[in-house]
């Protein structure tokens, strides 16, 4: 690894590749213009980091460094910061997931805390052992006036709700930070209130705040609207995995609903809804014109809640580009209201709504809005939907005739070799815009495989995944 020095400071290596071969040919055009770096999963050894610590002190364009899923300990994270604490070192991001530091004690090194380093906004520490007294010293380092950051993820970071008061003193504070990642820690209904205030500091200027499997409820669901409802930056809210449940939603959806509000994306899945929520959250998407993203995935919502979604996304006024409703217990009794849907939503790009039992009969249906000349949709996803070569006919039609769909997904489902070759067939239609054809754990033979790469070689600008 003594190569590593000479090969940063000449400024090779364009890019760098997770497990292929470390270094890349030098080319003359890429000499001092490296900005990517990709060490991830390279199994780099602690000595290792010396070398790297001096090219980094070398290598003034390096923007730019991945080292996820290295065990660098605490001794390699030192070593690397000495590296990046060097007036010459440029890095803006810096991906340290799954590295097994103990940061509780590193953390004091950390160098996107330190006044020397204003550069480094944006690194990516989850998946690490923080802890709670290791996020207190990050905390400490963020309130620094010299620190810039504006990306902070703590996602599988071990914090506590002891977290929340030096997390909402950042708050306050730190109007660089956009973007806050707390995803998968105990958090609770009380850190979050903390949190909350601080979120509504006026120095505050968040952006994307994710809180997903924080073991919050209802309970949080007031705080948070109030965000919602007096913070026009907050632009991404993913709160997934958390029973809020229906009280929760109608709080969500109320501060949703403030004029204030210009909330973008919305992540709710498997929040414990029912269809009760469905009424508020097709409100929602009925008067919501910022509201482009939506994922509901995982909430049992049932046909009964589908009908409400519906009637919210045939309003005129409905602006939401991008909507997930895989396994909600939906069945084919509403997919007649869906087709009505793709016939009359010029705004709908995205529809996911696979791991539902629509079966033949529903996904036939669903063709009829697809076929539709007023219908925009560009990606549907139908995988696991109890499906069978019987619906491939009415596919394929989709597929040969659609002037506005490029991605098809119809993974896990019985449509076997004769299903399969219909869809083929329909891709070889001079008339077909499809980009993507979408088929996991599909069963079929070794003639189909040949079938799908010839396809592909015969069909510029196709892709067959499986």
């Amino acid at each position: 690894m003594q190569i590593l020095p000479s090969l940063f400071q000449l400024g090779y290596l364009p890019i760098i590749c997770a497990q292929r071969s470390l270094f890349s040919s030098p080319s003359p055009k890429a000499q001092g213009s490296t900005k990517l770096l990709r060490l991830d999963d390279c199994s780099l050894l602690t000595p290792t980091f010396d070398d790297l610590a001096s090219a980094l002190s070398s290598n003034q364009t390096l923007t730019e460094l991945n080292l996820n899923n290295n065990e660098l300990g605490d001794s390699g994270v030192e070593k690397l910061c000495k590296g990046l604490m060097n007036s010459s070192c440029k890095l803006e991001k810096l991906w340290l997931q799954n590295c097994n530091p103990e940061l509780g004690t590193c953390c004091r090194e950390s160098p996107f805390c330190d006044r020397a380093k204003p550069s480094l906004t944006d690194p990516h520490t989850g998946d690490n052992r923080l802890g709670t007294s290791g996020a207190k010293v990050l905390c400490e380092g963020l309130l620094d006036p010299n620190c810039q950051l504006q990306k902070l993820h703590l996602d599988y970071c071990e914090l506590s709700a002891r977290n929340a008061e030096d997390l909402s003193s950042v708050l306050h504070t730190k109007t660089s930070l956009i973007e806050l990642n707390l995803s998968n820690n105990k958090l609770g209904d009380a850190a979050v209130k903390q949190l909350c205030g601080g979120l509504l500091d006026s120095n505050c200027k968040m952006q994307s705040l994710q809180l997903e499997n924080c073991r919050i409820t209802a309970g949080s669901c007031g705080d948070l609207g109030t965000v919602l409802s007096t913070k026009p930056s907050l632009r991404e809210l993913c709160i997934g995995e958390n029973k809020i449940g229906d009280a929760g939603a109608a709080l969500l959806c109320q501060g949703v609903l403030n004029p204030n509000c210009k909330v973008e994306k919305l992540w709710l899945w498997e929040c414990d809804f029912s269809a009760a929520s469905c009424k508020d959250l097709a409100n929602v998407i009925r008067t919501k014109e910022s509201l482009k993203e939506m994922s509901l995935i995982g909430n049992d919502l049932k046909d009964e809640g589908m009908e409400h979604l519906c009637e919210g996304l045939k309003d005129p006024k409905a602006a939401i580009q991008s909507l997930w409703l895989r396994e909600c217990g939906l069945t084919k009794a509403c997919c007649k209201s869906v087709a009505s849907v793709l016939s009359k939503n010029n705004s709908l790009k995205e529809l996911q709504i696979g791991g539902n039992n629509l079966q033949d009969e529903g996904v036939a249906q669903i063709c009829e809005g697809l076929m539709d000349p007023s219908c925009t949709l560009e990606s549907i996803w139908l995988g696991n939907s109890e499906l069978t070569s019987a619906c491939c006919d009415k596919l394929a039609t989709i597929i040969a005739t659609s002037q506005c769909l490029t991605e098809l997904e119809v993974s896990n489902n019985e449509l076997k070799d004769k299903g399969v070759r219909k869809l083929c067939e329909a891709v070889r239609n001079p008339n077909c815009r499809l980009q993507q054809l979408i088929l996991y754990d599909i069963f079929w033979s070794t003639k189909i495989d040949d079938e799908l790469k010839a396809l592909e070689e015969s069909k510029p600008g196709f892709k067959a995944i499986f």
